[in-house]
């Protein structure tokens, strides 16, 4: 058997920048345990595995460990593949995925992504999680629903960016992905994303936490459209704007590699 593969930068304006992720459409799906193997094998934080059913496809991610319910730099990895590498003319496209279903559409060359907006819930300030962070937030947030991550707010920018967490210990402290956050110097905000819970110690640039992030400084700061980044080591721009119930994100991606899997 032989897929195909494309590895995409996603929000991104040049290689080796933003999140990387894999990118294979099947033709019908495989084994669940084949695309956990498959993923594994691609070491990314995010393998997304796309089904075309009419004019809209399918669409599952998996990390190197679990599939979870929703990824937004391997959504926009794949609509960019879809674009740029698939032949697929219409300027939207419709994935429905655990998360319902998500629109990804060209604009001003780059991609608009529609995602649900959470509801996030005021949350104590865990002492474990602050000594796992290595510094005490000041607030936190967590979704009203299915929570995978949670939020701890910052005064700074500085001061996220001086997180060094022991991920051993932020793994036995807390079952959620933290979402580190605090307003930014040239942005609205900034972040950065450590789910060791999902086998992923420190995401580059997560789509999905900046759904929460939208609405949590939406409530602080009472405005809706943000400019954020997120402060990895590789760094990635992601433009946000709550609209109700959805968020909208704004993002590049740029191909780095194609190639065939054989098994």
């Amino acid at each position: 058997m032989q897929l195909p593969i494309y590895q995409i930068d996603a929000f991104a304006d040049a290689p080796f920048s933003g999140n990387p992720a894999a990118v294979m459409p099947l033709q019908q799906w495989l084994d669940d345990a084949l695309l956990q193997r498959i993923a594994m094998e691609n070491n990314l934080s995010e393998t997304a595995f796309l089904v075309q059913r009419g004019d809209d496809f399918e669409l599952r991610w998996f990390t190197p460990e679990v599939e979870v319910d929703l990824c937004g730099h391997a959504t926009l990895a794949s609509a960019h593949a879809l674009f740029a590498h698939m032949d697929f003319s219409a300027d939207a496209v419709v994935f429905h995925t655990r998360s319902g279903p998500l629109t990804v559409s060209r604009a001003d060359n780059a991609l608009l992504m529609d995602f649900p907006a959470p509801t996030l819930l005021p949350l104590p300030v865990d002492a474990a999680v602050a000594q796992a962070l290595g510094s005490v937030a000041t607030d936190a947030a967590i979704p009203d629903s299915n929570p995978s991550m949670v939020v701890y707010a910052f005064e700074s920018e500085a001061e996220v960016a001086a997180l060094r967490p022991d991920f051993r210990a932020l793994l036995s402290s807390i079952e959620h992905a933290v979402i580190a956050t605090a307003p930014g110097d040239k942005h609205d905000f900034v972040s950065r994303f450590f789910g060791p819970q999902v086998g992923i110690d420190e995401d580059p640039v997560t789509g999905s936490a900046h759904c929460c992030l939208t609405r949590y400084w939406a409530d602080r700061l009472g405005k809706s459209v943000f400019s954020a980044r997120q402060i990895s080591a590789r760094g990635g721009d992601v433009g946000c704007e709550l609209r109700g119930d959805r968020v909208v994100l704004k993002g590049r991606a740029v191909t780095y590699m194609t190639g065939t899997v054989t098994l």
